[in-house]
């Protein structure tokens, strides 16, 4: 099928918003008698609190107030624990599930567990007098030994990061398909490595930012929010606040970059700022600024894996035996989902008919650690991606011919991997057939030539280069759902509303396109809106790379209900039968 403008290469219709600088992003929502937030935030990594004198503060020229913890009074209160851990255990076998729910405070009280971690809140007339007043703050701490290695946190802590649990072990989670030691007791080799992966910063081009407004005679709460999923965070506040979702509008406008970090509500300063613009009736803004971004926005990635593999001689696959240690930072409001994805798919294209695999989620004296780019499914395909290359190695095989005689046949889909995925659902594969894309990217980028010829060249010329192989299967396009509404308007222009946040991936170009494909309308005469929960009531969010999956589909169901009822208008209105009109 030719489409005439889904897929075609054409001029975006945000580009002229974002380069001539009239895109609205957080940071420019500008509201008469703005106040502004900055954070008195912890310079120790685990310390005791013993007092916190606001007293200079307070009486510093244009604050107009400090709050602690304890000037939060009932308001004071932990965030929502956002994903539970999947039902793991299973009827025999030894897969099971124990995980302790630590999420993080509002402002840190009695004790802090990151650098970074939020003690208190000044609201001034201008960041720069928030800033300066911050400074005026004395919190008086006693420092504790930091937990800042995951390996040590699990042998021999320093201490404990939260003392009402009796280690450091913030989940313990086993998942097993067939038998592993009656594998490895027929191998012809084991491979065992020690791998580890290191922890990263999303440090996207916008930090994190939040503007609150409160109308008290509507009795409306209106949130900008620098987030992906605006309609989840309208209806934390909402619970949070004791509002009804009508009484709480929050826009998730141009946003410059997410990556994850930004999808949901679990953020002490997304908790605070709508409170503080109802207890004030006043608009309150923060913006992160980038030494902030640091230590206050999550984090990903650290894990250390204890890994094996049992092959035949030929290259064979007989089970994979993995135990790793995840950093998970000092509370864990995002469940077990970036641990659990990197248990789930580190079996890849490949047919593993034994896998142990067993991790330990850790508390940490570090920021926290939720979804960025991949959300733990890269650790997992590292992890079986290296012992892949050194089984090779040591079999004296071509590291592409071990993934080939590996992949899983195109006859045996649907395949069932037998472990729980991060969604509550079987881990299934519904189709695939792997080798011919591994051998078309090898075409494509000239592996044969390059090994034979370009590698050689260089190393004479005393230089190292290489290409690496890796296959990948990646859960995306996860739900549980979005939706959307397209309307056609008086004047013939088309509007589109979904409730998904957009992050700089052309939301407002390719669904209309998406629109335009079935109604036939130029993609510069539609509308999109996304991020604004008035204008669209429910979605979960963009993330897991299922905008256009999930959100995209949605919207083409709605476009193709607006085709039919212009063809059943049409006909009526021409007098010819629907089948007719094109």
């Amino acid at each position: 099928m030719t489409t005439q403008f889904f897929g075609q290469r054409i001029k975006r219709n945000e580009d002229p918003r974002l380069l001539t600088g009239q895109a609205l992003f957080v940071d420019d929502v500008d509201l008469p008698g703005m106040l502004h937030v900055a954070f008195v935030r912890s310079p120790y990594a685990h310390a005791v609190i013993r007092r916190v004198d606001a007293s200079a503060a307070r009486g510093r020229e244009g604050v107009m107030a400090v709050y602690s913890a304890e000037d939060l009074g009932n308001y004071w209160r932990r965030g929502p624990l956002l994903v539970s851990p999947p039902p793991i255990e299973r009827p025999n076998s030894r897969s099971a599930l124990t995980f302790h729910e630590r999420t993080q405070p509002i402002l840190a009280r009695d004790k802090v567990r990151h650098v970074g971690e939020p003690v208190a809140a000044i609201v001034a007339v201008s960041r720069y007098v928030a800033e300066d007043a911050a400074a005026d703050v004395i919190v008086e701490y006693d420092p504790l030994p930091a937990v800042v290695d995951i390996e040590q946190a699990f042998t021999a802590p320093p201490a404990l990061v939260h003392d009402d649990l009796d280690s450091n072990v913030g989940a313990h989670v086993i998942q097993e398909k067939g038998n592993y030691e009656q594998a490895q007791a027929q191998a012809d080799v084991v491979i065992r490595r020690k791998l580890s992966y290191d922890r990263g910063v999303a440090a996207a081009m916008e930090n994190r930012g939040i503007v609150a407004q409160w109308d008290r005679r509507a009795g409306k709460l209106t949130v900008w929010d620098t987030t992906q999923a605006p309609v989840v965070i309208r209806n934390g506040l909402a619970g949070m606040l004791g509002l009804s979702e009508h009484q709480v509008r929050v826009i998730a406008p141009f946003i410059g970059g997410g990556f994850g970090p930004k999808i949901m509500m679990f953020y002490p300063e997304e908790m605070l700022i709508p409170w503080l613009a109802m207890q004030l009736d006043r608009p309150i803004k923060w913006i992160e600024d980038r030494q902030e971004n640091f230590f206050a926005t999550t984090h990903e990635r650290g894990q250390v894996h204890e890994a094996e593999m049992a092959l035949t001689r030929d290259g064979q696959i007989l089970g994979v035996h993995d135990v790793f240690l995840h950093d998970g930072g000092a509370y864990m409001p995002y469940g077990l989902t970036v641990p659990i994805n990197s248990q789930c798919t580190l079996l890849g294209c490949y047919h593993v008919p034994n896998y142990y695999s067993e991790f330990r989620a850790m508390f940490t004296n570090k920021t926290i650690v939720t979804p960025y780019r991949g959300a733990g499914r890269q650790h997992g395909v590292f992890v079986m991606e290296r012992l892949l290359d050194f089984a090779a190695r040591e079999l004296g095989l071509d590291r592409n011919e071990i993934r080939r005689r590996n992949f899983i046949p195109p006859d045996q889909f649907p395949y069932n991997n037998e472990i729980i995925y991060q969604d509550f659902a079987p881990l299934v594969y519904d189709s695939g057939n792997y080798a011919p894309v591994l051998e078309k990217t090898l075409e494509m980028i000239g592996y044969e030539e390059f090994i034979r010829d370009e590698q050689p060249r260089a190393k004479k010329q005393g230089r190292a280069v290489g290409i690496g192989v890796v296959t990948y299967v990646e859960g995306t396009g996860i739900g549980p759902y979005e939706g959307a509404r397209v309307q056609v308007q008086p004047s013939g222009k088309v509007t589109v509303v979904t409730g998904v946040g957009t992050q700089g991936q052309g939301h407002y170009t390719s669904y209309a396109q998406i629109v335009a494909e079935q109604i036939g309308v130029d993609v510069r005469n539609i509308e999109v809106v996304t991020g604004d929960t008035d204008l669209f009531y429910w979605g979960a969010g963009t993330f897991a790379s299922r905008g256009a999956v999930v959100a995209g589909n949605a919207i083409n169901e709605a476009a193709k209900d607006v085709r039919r009822k212009i063809l059943k208008l049409a006909s009526e209105l021409l007098e010819a039968d629907e089948a007719d009109l094109e």
